[in-house]
């Protein structure tokens, strides 16, 4: 690659001078230059200076089989030699959008037959927007438009998304949401559970605040309810298990859509294909996309349940959406080797009969106890590690996530790539790791907390 004729400084000059970040300090940036990754190999990432990285967060959330993968490349190769693009419009598709399209439906829970193809999430989330709104005009209901979502959520960051999503700094800088999008609380008992409150309790409780919202607006002006199995970026915050199976009785009740963001979930993480079948949820919409392809190529799907697919068809009319890259035919031909893959190693079964409860073991045994350490938590291969300066009274370190990042900066510099999102730490890790992976992530999460501990207890 052409990067071999630069140095490490040089690299570093030239994204400072021309590559804007996401979600990015750049004046922070700037100052200390970027971490160069230059390639990677299986669980493991290398930087520009030969460290070698162990990467919990499969790059983000999506590399589920791992680093290096030749099939991938081959298939993409051959599909670009011979379509390397063609559209979805004009009544035209290449075939391995279809072949995708039939797979997924294969893999998902058995309603859901019909799906959209985008490039990401938050294009995915926009479809999914769109399409529920469009379902209900359908219907003759085009006032059932508003959709009820969560503080803290994340569904992408196109303006659509970043709507949806309930993190306030993001609608601070939009200046102007969607309209007709309202959110309630979220399910993170760590935080928000009352005194002497038990997890049930609290699962029922956060699932009314969704209740609430759909009798104070009136159930025949509430289009759909949105919400990830498990909040990802939002910390790893799995709710009791008492929360989703109401959540689904109250939209059954008051006839409010399900939509799901599987995003980050979808395609093995929690360990069955879907974290709608891990919850036991029968959602209207899957918004999935990151381990479609294990992020070898952009590629998003969102699934449609036959319901809304019968409306579509039955009442006909336009729906006026679509992406020029719907359907690509090379990210679509990397997808179905890439959901190969997964199925030939077993990787969904491997994380849920062995790695994702082996993984949980390592949490409690290397982190649960450390002074740092408020609460660990997982499910399949995602996990949390809250971190707080008193473990009894829950007292986190101010300023608010600064004590998570000293824990990242730690967890990187001795080899293992960690997220810090607020004041909890993260991991995502590829479904490919194995016992002996997860050990090696154990031993650098002890040392780093044990360094980070020194360095903020440290006398001033």
């Amino acid at each position: 690659m052409t990067y071999h004729n630069y140095s490490l400084k040089q690299l570093q000059q030239i994204d400072a001078q021309h590559h804007l970040h996401p979600f990015t300090d750049h004046k922070d940036l700037r100052g200390a230059g970027s971490r160069m990754i230059v390639r990677a190999d299986g669980p493991f990432i290398y930087d520009a200076e030969g460290h070698q990285i162990l990467d919990g967060m499969a790059g983000l959330w999506c590399v589920n089989i791992g680093y290096g993968r030749n099939e991938l490349a081959e298939v993409a190769y051959e599909q670009m030699k011979e379509l390397p693009y063609y559209n979805s419009f004009f009544r035209c598709a290449p075939p391995a959008a279809g072949l995708l399209a039939q797979k997924i439906a294969q893999l998902a829970p058995k309603h859901l037959n019909q799906v959209f193809f985008g490039s990401s999430g938050s294009e995915s989330n926009d479809t999914a927007l769109r399409l529920v709104r469009h379902y209900w005009a359908l219907e003759g209901k085009p006032e059932k438009n508003r959709i009820i979502s969560r503080q803290n959520a994340y569904h992408g960051s196109t303006i659509a998304g970043t709507s949806l999503g309930g993190m306030e700094p993001m609608h601070g800088q939009l200046h102007g949401a969607v309209p007709n999008i309202v959110h309630v609380m979220m399910p993170y008992a760590y935080e928000l559970a009352l005194p002497g409150e038990s997890d049930h309790e609290f699962g029922l409780r956060a699932a009314k605040a969704v209740e609430d919202a759909i009798l104070e607006a009136g159930p025949d002006k509430i289009a759909a309810f949105i919400g990830e199995p498990v909040m990802g970026a939002g910390g790893v915050k799995i709710p009791p298990a008492s929360y989703w199976p109401e959540v689904q009785r109250i939209c059954r009740k008051y006839d409010v859509l399900l939509m799901l963001d599987e995003v980050i979930t979808g395609y093995g993480r929690t360990g069955n294909w879907f974290a709608a079948e891990t919850f036991g949820i029968e959602p209207d919409t899957i918004t999935t996309a990151k381990a479609l392809t294990s992020g070898y190529l952009p590629l998003s799907a969102l699934l449609v349940s036959d319901r809304i697919a019968k409306t579509l068809e039955e009442k006909g009319g336009e729906f006026h959406h679509g992406y020029t890259y719907s359907g690509h035919p090379v990210c679509c031909a990397v997808g179905l080797k890439n959901l190969e893959i997964i199925e030939k190693e077993g990787l969904v079964e491997r994380v849920r009969e062995d790695t994702g409860p082996y993984f949980a073991q390592m949490l409690r045994e290397r982190a649960a106890g450390h002074p740092l350490v408020g609460e660990v938590r997982s499910v399949g291969l995602m996990g949390a590690i809250e971190i707080v300066k008193d473990r009894e009274t829950r007292e986190r370190f101010l300023p608010s996530g600064s004590a998570a990042v000293i824990v990242r900066d730690h967890a990187i510099a001795n080899g293992l790539m960690m997220r810090a999102t607020g004041d909890t730490m993260i991991l995502s890790p590829p479904l490919m790791w194995t016992r002996e992976t997860i050990d090696l992530a154990g031993e650098r999460i002890a040392k780093a907390l044990d360094l980070a501990e020194a360095q903020l207890r440290k006398p001033s």
